[in-house]
């Protein structure tokens, strides 16, 4: 049986009020904003990731954007947007921005649920780990390319080899 279907068996319940359930499921500390928005923290190997999820009722998408800070030096701003570019070629779902701004690394995914879909709790849990998983993978290459002077195709070798088990 999977995780979801031991407490969401209802088509009827809110995507929001699934990813409050999951969240809660893990122990995620999460701050149900509004009652199309929530915002959890979930750690990673690397970081604490910032996960916020809002459903939007006129397109019918359940947008997903996870953020860690991030403000590296000015003059290696041109090798960050290069190696975002080369990452976004590897990604097939979402895609990774940096909001400079703010400072902040961003990856963002969008579910269409048009026509009256329904997403289930395996698909939004799919989702998140998705995107901590691929914030995860490309952190240390975001990193070197950032402080420590290396080029996007070099710090992205990192990022390409996964690691199988912990040292």
């Amino acid at each position: 049986m999977a995780m979801s279907e031991t407490y969401l068996d209802s088509d009827d319940l809110h995507p929001i009020d699934i990813v409050e359930h999951i969240a809660e499921h893990y122990e995620w500390e999460f701050d149900r904003i509004a009652d199309d928005q929530i915002a959890m923290a979930v750690e990673g190997q690397w970081k604490s990731y910032s996960v916020t999820l809002a459903w939007s009722n006129y397109d019918e998408t359940l947008k997903l954007v996870c953020t860690y800070e991030m403000d590296p030096p000015s003059e290696r701003m041109g090798e960050l947007y290069e190696a975002l570019k080369e990452v976004n070629d590897q990604c097939w779902a979402g895609a990774f921005t940096y909001w400079a701004d703010q400072k902040l690394m961003v990856y963002r995914y969008g579910l269409v649920l048009a026509g009256g879909g329904t997403a289930t709790g395996d698909q939004i849990n799919t989702l998140i780990n998705a995107a901590v998983l691929s914030a995860e993978r490309y952190y240390p290459a975001f990193q070197l390319v950032g402080w420590g002077s290396k080029t996007p195709q070099e710090a992205l070798q990192v990022a390409i080899a996964e690691a199988y088990g912990r040292a």
